[in-house]
């Protein structure tokens, strides 16, 4: 497979996803062609289903993907971050909070208002994005960073209402994730002519792309406006990821997949991926539709959700051609006076953590909804049920933070956190197998079918990666790959209307609903053996950061380390799914949290990026169960929407 890819290059291989798109379009088409020469008066059925829903399909798949691919292909290049894609900034993720929150209100709303509503969340969500990025001149890692957390942050709140409201779960859950279907020509029609216009726009902005890579000081120095360039481009890419959205929901694997692939098979000029991006992402999406109709015949399928079974396969055997060489997106340097104050930041850390705790076991709800002090007449009713769940969220905050310190400071990479070893999708894949294939699995099945679900994914990623010496990027994204492939299948099986499914969605949202004394014991446990393992590997992380030809000077053998180091992230991760499901937002979260304290070495950087996440974590569990009382909202979407604030503070702080 890699030699093959390797011989096809980029324009080659775009075409052939064009050519193998179409070609599962025309075996779809032929059949119903003698259909168009039938009376217009008379009524035919399979006519009228060729020009008003199959052929208008098929032009929205084409030109969707195109606009996607082409969008993805300008953040990458702008951003200098593989990982970027058109998800990344929260437009779409803005657009599914909106769209959820006005549905809820008016079930009945479609056509043009639907559309306005969407497009309105996405400008708000841009909006947000380029207010927090404009202090930093909209650098590469105030725009990821800032994207991410809205992103995230709007995620969580759209599942929360979908999961308060799982009446209309099944309807909002496949628009969110991304619908072809159609009734008429006129989304195709009305999308054509814009996309057409931001892709010129884009063809304009070559040379602010070429000089973009050589960084602010290089393309300024040669005459580029960095600020109002990067702003112009990312305009553009923002524009058509909100067209897109609005039209067809959430379908952001595309913008990912399809620049790498143009770019691992050769594609090294920046015009040259800005053309035959769009063409790869439009084959494939349109390869992925055609696929959807013919193995599962009806809509109940959302195209956004497998795109990723035919694009991750795609990504991984072009794998080996990616460069090993981690980029390190531009940081900022913190006050100087931060690295005085390291004491104090860790005292206050522990009396939060201690007062937290203690205010999370011993108060809350009475029985009849008021809010009061434990009282010691029911210790021995109420805390057997509260502590255990304490105990969990502490143990898997802690595990969670120090694995996306580690993460981060191995790849170099700001965006790197638990999610993207794909460890935990996997862990979730195998518990959707559990409860799919037996009726009622306990808990111990279920953790059984978790770990060797994580354990698969693990081996995968380490096979791909060994021969590249486990160069981070390839790590990333490998792990990306596979759990792109596997969150595919988990959303299939969601977006199927099997009552099962609602509770996977729950289970996935990160809940301690059913942490008894054993699973709370077993998780301090982990955490205490993590933390033990990730302090005795401080000193391979400061190496790693001086670059791999010094760390190699000093005597670290890099390879055999960054196994180790990938290898210990990939465990904890999937220690802290098991508890108390995949909650990698804790991970994006604790190390930023605790750079912003002006931590720097990596011993106090693990310590205190591992009290932050337990500390998140305890506090998004209580909330939880508190909020809504009596009704409980996983602590996985409440650490999304308490820790993005926190997140928030620190950047917009940063000079």
């Amino acid at each position: 497979m890699k030699a093959r890819f390797s011989h096809l290059g980029a324009p080659a291989l775009a075409v052939l996803l064009l050519l193998s798109g179409l070609g599962l379009a025309l075996l779809e088409v032929l059949p119903a062609l003698p259909h168009l020469k039938a009376a217009t008066g008379g009524y035919d059925a399979q006519r009228l289903l060729l020009l008003y829903s199959t052929l208008p399909r098929m032009a929205t798949a084409l030109i969707t993907g195109a606009a996607l691919a082409l969008s993805g292909t300008m953040l990458q290049q702008v951003l200098r971050n593989p990982l970027a894609s058109p998800t990344t900034l929260g437009v779409s993720a803005g657009a599914n909070l909106a769209l959820v929150s006005v549905m809820l209100a008016f079930p009945s709303l479609t056509g043009w208002g639907r559309d306005a509503v969407a497009l309105s969340g996405s400008a708000l969500a841009a909006l947000a994005i380029f207010s927090i990025s404009a202090r930093h001149g909209f650098s590469p890692f105030s725009l990821i960073l800032s994207g991410l957390i809205i992103g995230l942050w709007c995620g969580a709140a759209a599942a929360i209402l979908v999961l308060m409201n799982d009446q209309y779960l099944s309807g909002i859950f496949i628009w969110g994730a991304g619908s072809l279907s159609q009734q008429s020509w006129a989304i195709p029609t009305s999308l054509l002519p814009k996309v057409a216009l931001l892709s010129g726009l884009a063809l304009l902005a070559t040379r602010p792309l070429a000089l973009s890579q050589l960084g602010d000081a290089g393309a300024t120095s040669l005459g580029l406006p960095v600020k109002w360039a990067r702003s112009f481009i990312l305009a553009i890419a923002i524009a058509l990821c909100a067209l897109v959205t609005s039209a067809v929901g959430v379908i952001g694997f595309i913008g990912l997949v399809a620049p790498q692939i143009v770019r691992l098979a050769g594609a090294r000029r920046i015009i040259s991926q800005l053309i035959w991006s769009p063409v790869a992402g439009a084959g494939l999406l349109l390869l992925t539709d055609q696929a959807i109709k013919l193995l599962a015949p009806g809509d109940f399928v959302p195209t956004g959700a497998v795109t990723a079974l035919l694009g991750g396969p795609i990504l991984i055997a072009l794998l080996p051609r990616l460069a090993t060489a981690s980029r390190t997106l531009p940081g900022v340097t913190p006050p100087r006076h931060a690295a005085g104050n390291k004491a104090a930041s860790f005292a206050v850390l522990l009396a939060c953590i201690i007062a937290l705790a203690m205010a999370a076991i011993f108060f809350g709800r009475a029985a009849d909804g008021a809010w009061a002090w434990l009282p010691a007449a029911s210790w021995d009713e109420i805390l057997p049920l509260r502590l255990p769940r304490v105990a969990a969220a502490f143990g898997a905050g802690t595990v969670l933070g120090v694995t996306g310190l580690i993460l981060q400071r191995l790849t170099g990479n700001e965006m790197a956190s638990p999610e993207v070893l794909g460890v935990s999708a996997g862990a979730t894949l195998g518990v959707a197998a559990a409860m799919f294939t037996f009726a009622a699995p306990g808990l111990t099945l279920q953790l059984a079918f978790a770990g060797g679900g994580a354990l698969v994914v693990l081996t995968l990623i380490f096979l791909l990666s060994a021969r590249s010496g486990f160069g981070p990027n390839r790590v990333l994204l490998a792990g990306i790959a596979f759990g792109a492939i596997l969150d595919a299948g988990i959303g299939v099986l969601a977006a199927s209307g099997d009552p099962r499914g609602l509770a996977l969605i729950r289970w996935m949202a990160g809940s301690t609903y059913f942490v008894d004394n054993a699973v709370a014991a077993t998780a301090l446990l982990i955490a205490l053996a993590c933390l033990i393992a990730a302090f005795l590997a401080s000193r391979w992380l400061a190496l790693l950061q001086l670059g791999t030809e010094t760390a190699s000077e000093l005597g670290l053998r890099i390879v055999p380390a960054r196994a180790v180091l990938f290898g210990l992230s990939a465990i904890m991760t999937a220690a802290a799914t098991l508890v108390v499901g995949p909650l990698s937002f804790i991970g994006l979260m604790a190390p930023h949290l605790a750079h912003g304290l002006g931590l720097r070495r990596p011993s106090t950087q693990l310590l205190a990026a591992a009290l932050i996440g337990a500390t998140l974590l305890v506090i998004a569990d209580w909330t939880g169960r508190m909020i809504a009382f009596p009704y409980q909202i996983p602590a996985g979407l409440i650490s999304a929407l308490v820790g993005a604030p926190m997140l928030l503070i620190v950047l917009r702080r940063r000079t």
